[in-house]
């Protein structure tokens, strides 16, 4: 603690982001009781040392008996002290920080903060207060979409609402300081957030209100424990005394911690962290700078990604072959951000200059100054060999080149280049510029710093990159196939399109395999069977037929013009019912137990192989890129770590009776599955390789 004439200021220093931990909580207390004892002492500034203000909760915490005092006992001290306090935030003032400033008569901040309770992302709610406090002093619907979404507002918009006070340009503790002895001088009131009634009066006495602004932003919130928790504990806010809205708040909360979708979403929290963690990276090694970016193609998958450098301020040029596929491009782009801009998640200013950055042309010569090249033309491997070919002898010394493909060997690219070393896959998930995945190929040649720079560049551009080896369909693709090929083998057996994607959609996926495969486009994966020489009987048929799904109105299922919503096609169970007959399949009733296990086991199985394989590091790289590719539900915590939950002997014995029901060997359990299962084991231990292959 230090004095600036009448004002204490307490300094939170723990570094990297000032976590609440017990020595942090038993600080405050200890300061904040002696500033309020102290009769010299008019005022009390809290802020934090270094990057930013208190980012939270320690959640290595949680799940462990919790050492006193605790963040709430904290919080109730600071709001009894009758003089001024004032909170100077920074950087991130998240979770139990923000509800720390909650107690404080006042809050001043620093103009690039953001403030939030992100708790939400890890299956919980605000359990120090936030949800009785923030609506007492934001207002119900500011504090609803808050809560629910965890995502952080700017400072500007925290000043809006009333969160913030003051927004201080130049020194925040002077600044901070000066507004403390302010307060003093105007003998100002003292705030206390907990008996603010104003803005929650009015749902109190119209209980219809709350609850339409509750539907309003649960939307999203299918199958998740977390999002109920916190409308009630809103709800609580607005109908119970302050007291018994905390009590409330704390109770739920404790049953969240406990739950086992708070456990897997804290799981994916830290497995997302893992993933940066690449094993054999020479110590201090740095990435190579980029300031400058080329996309080759202004198709979906180019712009989108053109669209992610320019989000992030990185300038591109965007190359096509012709004038007129580059207009097409760049006016899809533009009316993306125009949809953003009429959606209210962008403001016009910022649209346009974010579109600014984008620079097209229509010659590989404009390649020649970019830093990194992400090539995204079509998936043919000799198109993207000529379009490598040429960035060889055009693209700058250092220049990391990357091919943006879903299933290509990044090897056989490379090798077409006299600078291996500086190639690599960067597989982008469509849309591009919303989707957060990036997996990025490794291949056998990559040098470790044009890694770490596509890592690097992969987290600027707002994606979670995960290092994957070469294979065809790398992780998640090569996944996605036996479940592909499993959910067409059900529907020959006796399934229908609507009873496999209903099973697979309250297992908790966004969509069913066939809705997915509608939307892709039936098309896609038909081309890649035939330049393999494979067949899918369903899909193939239906693609033979001009059914590609939702781009022609017909596919697995009927989509009448202007809709995306899947009507039932009796055609299809017609062409379904004589392929069965035709390959001489009895038909029968398939259950959604067996549904879902046919679904997912097979694609945990292959998992266990890119494992074995060193493909992927580790089995929860695995699950970050099911989680944030293909719509696996977070609280599910990714396929491998479902596997673990179930127990490996069961998915073993699951499989092999599968596979003798089926005749089905690709359905035999793994070597590496077998052996974990026999030894009791997880895929949790199995540990890092050191190297994807």
């Amino acid at each position: 603690m230090q004095h600036d004439g009448a004002v204490a200021v307490i300094v939170v220093d723990n570094p990297p982001v000032n976590a609440l931990k017990h020595e942090v909580r038993a600080g405050m207390l200890e300061n904040f009781t002696k500033a309020a004892e102290d009769k010299s002492v008019e005022a009390i500034v809290l802020t934090g040392a270094g990057r930013t203000f208190m980012a939270g909760a320690d959640i290595t915490e949680f799940g462990k008996p919790m050492k006193p005092p605790g963040l709430s006992e904290v919080i109730a001290a600071i709001e009894k002290i009758q003089k001024p306090t004032i909170a100077a935030v920074h950087g991130t003032p998240l979770g139990g920080g923000l509800e720390v400033t909650l107690a404080c008569h006042f809050r001043v901040a620093a103009p690039g903060t953001r403030l939030g309770l992100p708790e939400i992302k890890l299956g919980i709610i605000p359990g120090a207060g936030g949800t009785q406090l923030l609506p007492r002093l934001v207002g119900v619907e500011k504090s609803l979409a808050m809560i629910l979404s965890g995502d952080p507002i700017p400072a500007k918009d925290a000043l809006a609402v009333g969160l913030v006070d003051e927004i201080i340009e130049g020194d925040l503790v002077k600044g901070a300081v000066a507004f403390a002895k302010k307060v003093i001088a105007e003998k100002r009131p003292l705030k206390h957030v907990r008996d603010l009634d104003e803005k929650i009066a009015p749902f109190r006495s119209h209980p219809d209100k709350f609850n339409e602004a509750a539907a309003n932003v649960a939307k999203k919130s299918r199958g998740l424990e977390a999002p109920l928790a916190a409308i009630e504990a809103v709800r609580a806010a607005v109908t119970m005394p302050v007291d018994d809205g905390l009590k409330r708040e704390r109770e739920l909360f404790v049953k969240l911690v406990g739950g086992e979708q708070s456990k897997a979403q804290r799981y994916i929290f830290f497995a997302e962290r893992e993933a940066a963690k690449i094993p054999d990276m020479p110590a201090g090694l740095r990435p190579r700078e980029v300031t400058r970016a080329a996309v080759i193609g202004a198709g979906t998958m180019g712009g989108g990604i053109s669209m992610s450098f320019a989000n992030a301020g990185i300038p591109v040029t965007v190359i096509e072959t012709n004038e007129e596929a580059l207009k097409r491009g760049f006016d899809t782009i533009q009316k993306n951000y125009q949809i953003s801009v009429q959606r209210g998640a962008l403001k016009q200013e910022e649209a346009d200059k974010r579109f600014s950055l984008l620079k097209g042309a229509t010659s590989m010569e404009a390649a020649k100054d970019a830093d990194i090249v992400i090539e995204a033309v079509f998936e043919e491997m000799e198109i993207k060999k000529q379009v490598f070919g040429a960035l060889d002898k055009l693209a700058k010394p250092r220049a990391v080149l990357a091919t943006n493909t879903s299933y290509l060997n990044v090897d056989q690219i490379a090798q077409i280049t006299k600078r291996p070393k500086e190639v690599l896959g960067t597989h982008f998930f469509s849309p591009a510029n919303v989707m957060k995945l990036l997996e990025i190929v490794r291949g056998k040649e990559t040098a470790p710093d044009v890694l770490a720079t596509a890592m690097a560049v992969g987290r600027k551009i707002g994606k979670v990159p995960v290092v994957v080896g070469v294979c065809h369909g790398f992780v998640g693709n090569r996944m996605l196939s036996p479940r592909q090929n499993q959910a067409e083998r059900l529907l020959l057996e006796g399934a229908l399109p609507r009873d496999v994607d209903a099973a697979a959609v309250e297992f908790g996926f966004p969509m069913g395999p066939f809705a997915m495969s509608d939307l892709a486009g039936i098309d896609v994966g038909w081309r890649i069977r035939k330049a393999l020489g494979t067949r899918n009987e369903i899909a193939d048929q239906l693609a033979d037929m001009g059914r590609y799904g939702q781009k022609t109105g017909r596919g697995f299922y009927i989509y009448e013009k202007g809709s995306r919503s899947p009507i039932n096609d009796p055609e299809v169970e017609e062409i379904i019912g004589a392929a069965s007959k035709r390959l001489g399949i009895p038909r029968r009733q398939i259950d959604k137990k067996e549904i879902v296990e046919r679904l997912i086991f097979p694609m945990i199985n292959e998992g266990a192989k890119i494992l074995d394989e060193g493909i992927a590091y580790r089995a929860s790289d695995i699950d970050v890129i099911w989680v944030y590719g293909y719509g696996w539900p977070i609280w599910r915590g990714g396929p491998m770590y479902y596997a673990d939950h179930v127990g490996l002997a069961y998915v073993r014995d699951q499989l092999a009776h599968y596979a003798k029901v089926s005749g089905n060997k690709s359905l035999d359990p793994s070597p590496l599955l077998t052996r974990l299962a026999a030894e009791n084991g997880s895929f949790a231990s199995f540990g890092a390789k050191k190297s994807a292959a």
